[in-house]
């Protein structure tokens, strides 16, 4: 007989709910491919109705949608702008008019319409009310939608009594939040330059002269003093579209207050992330002053290139979304420590796509890398292997979840420990895997697939929440001592960065 199981399913299953929808803009023509637009002819034909058939209209458009959404008309007016900058004709319309225009320009889109998968949990920042061996947590996901474009939700529950694990019942209503543009960092923002391979000259001028933290104005008035002979070089010009594009890639979201986080939504609209925002890994990050700070490394994807970026937040309400840069943000999965390791910000990465590697920062932005940990080497994984969230401190040493992908693209989750003091030691490893798509669970929108992008610990046991077969969200409950004992003295050669 083989030995038991590690990790036993408990608590709910996360399903996809194609209710879950937001307003989005809609320019008619738009939607297909190098179409052009049909927005002037569409406005042309509202204002050709008669005064009562556009009340109907609206009071149809209020019936159907208004629960829908928060704020609809405040939705409608903002898409009715944007569809009529530049038009000079439109003074005096009644307001129903002008909703009526906002609303053929605006569109639902299901978030989830596709699949919910690739969870992580941290500690919620609120523990009031919680009882004596209860834990109550935020759960990111990321919500797959038309186009398999990419957003991220959340979800709050309870780990506790026992072993089990309950959901809170979400908002009925998504907002995406709104945006603002942060100042920025010269030093981060050179260094994401040069990883893009900018003009080396154009750079200089525009960036290097500018303060150690410059806002959005002094970066156009740099960038328009230019001299021409250096912005009409192609080089030149391909470096200003490069800066336009970082300074677009570090804004602020911010929520009503009063909105529960079930209800906020992190949408792709920077450059970056046009296409999706995927896999975010949540750490309760504690500073050398006690502080707390909840960050979340994600994958940006702009339809042809990905690029990890990082979120952070105190409250769930405002988020910073920021670039990295340097040699060890490369690729997909970063995860950080959850705290500083002798003084430095540590992070596993996966710069080479298939093996997990250890990076290094002073700022927690700019990463070096410090050679690979943890090289396929089971049969189960010998495609590849990444981490599956940011490491867990335990007596013994820093927990790692891994996934691997062995034959016919099966995705397993497994374990590494690493040492305490110096992370750059495998002290032991999980031989065969600690959970994989059984019978039930091996058909989805991705086959064959179990994938966590955090776990929490609570106590002596560790909860995974994990995405099966990129469609729906399970949790499954591991004994700690009982893994670590599972787990055999293992060394891997530190590999050189």
């Amino acid at each position: 007989m083989g030995e038991p199981a590690l990790a036993r399913p408990v608590g709910p299953r996360l399903r996809p709910d194609t209710g879950r929808v937001i307003a989005r803009l809609f320019v008619p023509g738009e939607e297909l491919p190098e179409g052009a637009s049909r927005g002037r002819a569409v406005i042309d034909r509202v204002l050709g109705l008669d005064d009562g058939e556009v009340a109907a209209s609206m009071a149809d458009v209020t019936a159907r949608f208004a629960t829908r959404h928060r704020g609809l008309a405040d939705i409608l007016r903002a898409n009715f702008n944007i569809a009529t900058h530049g038009r000079t004709d439109l003074d005096g319309l009644r307001d129903d008019r002008r909703l009526l225009i906002g609303a053929y320009f605006t569109m639902e889109y299901a978030v989830e319409s596709a699949a919910v998968c690739n969870p992580s949990m941290v500690a919620h920042p609120d523990q009031r009310g919680v009882a004596t061996g209860e834990v109550r947590f935020v759960m990111s996901l990321r919500a797959v939608g038309e186009g398999h474009r990419s957003s991220v939700e959340f979800r709050t529950g309870v780990v506790g009594p026992a072993r089990t694990v309950t959901l809170d019942a979400p908002s009925p209503v998504l907002v995406a939040g709104t945006r603002r543009p942060v100042t920025y960092e010269r030093d981060l923002f050179l260094a994401r330059l040069a990883d893009l391979g900018s003009d080396v000259e154009t750079v200089d001028r525009v960036v290097g002269g500018l303060p150690a933290r410059f806002d959005g104005t002094s970066l156009r008035q740099a960038v328009r003093a230019l001299h021409p002979q250096l912005s009409n070089r192609l080089a030149g010009h391909l470096a200003i579209e490069q800066i336009n594009r970082v300074a677009a890639d570090e804004y602020e979201v911010t929520f009503p207050p009063d909105t529960p986080i079930s209800e906020r939504l992190l949408w792709p609209d920077g450059a970056s992330e046009s296409n999706g925002m995927e896999d975010v890994r949540l750490v309760r990050f504690t500073g050398d002053d006690g502080s707390v700070t909840y960050h979340g490394t994600y994958t940006a994807f702009d339809g042809e290139h990905i690029a990890p970026r990082l979120l952070a937040t105190n409250d769930f309400a405002t988020f910073t979304s920021g670039q990295l840069a340097g040699p060890a943000a490369r690729d997909k999965g970063m995860a950080l420590f959850p705290r500083k390791v002798g003084g430095r910000y540590l992070a596993l990465s996966r710069w080479d796509r298939e093996n997990v590697s250890l990076g290094t920062s002073v700022d927690g932005r700019v990463w070096h890398r410090a050679g690979v940990l943890c090289p396929p080497r089971e049969g189960w994984q010998l495609v590849q292997v990444g981490n599956c969230g940011s490491p867990i401190e335990t007596e013994a040493g820093w927990l790692v979840l891994t996934h691997g992908v062995g034959p016919m693209r099966t995705y397993r989750i497994g374990a590494v420990l690493l040492d305490r003091a110096d992370p750059t030691r495998i002290l032991a490893a999980l031989r065969d895997p600690l959970l994989s798509a059984d019978a039930q669970d091996r058909d989805g929108y991705v086959p064959n697939v179990v994938y966590s992008c955090g776990a929490l610990r609570h106590g002596d046991a560790l909860i995974i929440p994990y995405g099966i077969s990129d469609s729906t969200i399970g949790f499954a409950w591991v004994e700690l001592p009982a893994l670590l004992q599972r787990m055999r003295p293992t060394t891997f050669p530190n590999t050189p960065s």
